[in-house]
């Protein structure tokens, strides 16, 4: 019995292997390429506008289920000062924890819970983030 499950598993990790050496002769998983997402925004359903970036070049786009259309061209400068700037006012980039501001009912966002399994904020930007990975396109 335990001669077969390991001879299982050798199989399995063979075919594991196989399956990785193959994906890299066909470049399947590689993020060293020309394009970069920048940025994405879902419009809708089924629509999405994306910045991408190609070589030297910043271009925005439309994407629905049945076409991709070229919305501007935009300066390769001004959107990296624009990330500059957006990663300069995150939240953690004080260097410690932020104080959330006090909601109008006097309730504060965040708390003692904030940035633990317990905070709604932080599974709401997970399941955010996996609707925008699974949505159909």
């Amino acid at each position: 019995m335990l001669i077969r499950l390991i001879l299982s598993l050798a199989f399995v990790g063979g075919v594991l292997w196989f399956a990785a050496r193959l994906a890299k002769k066909r470049g399947l998983g590689s993020t060293g390429g020309l394009v970069e997402v920048v940025a994405r925004q879902r419009m809708g359903r089924a629509s999405t506008v994306n910045v991408l970036r190609i070589g030297d070049r910043v271009l925005v786009v439309g994407a629905t289920e049945e076409q991709v259309t070229l919305l501007a061209e935009l300066d390769g400068d001004a959107v990296e000062a624009t990330l500059a700037e957006r990663a300069a006012t995150a939240p953690a980039a004080g260097g410690g924890p932020a104080v959330p501001a006090p909601r109008p009912g006097g309730v504060r966002v965040g708390g003692a819970l904030a940035g633990s399994v317990f905070d709604r904020q932080g599974w709401q930007g997970f399941v955010s983030t996996l609707r925008e990975r699974t949505v159909r396109r």
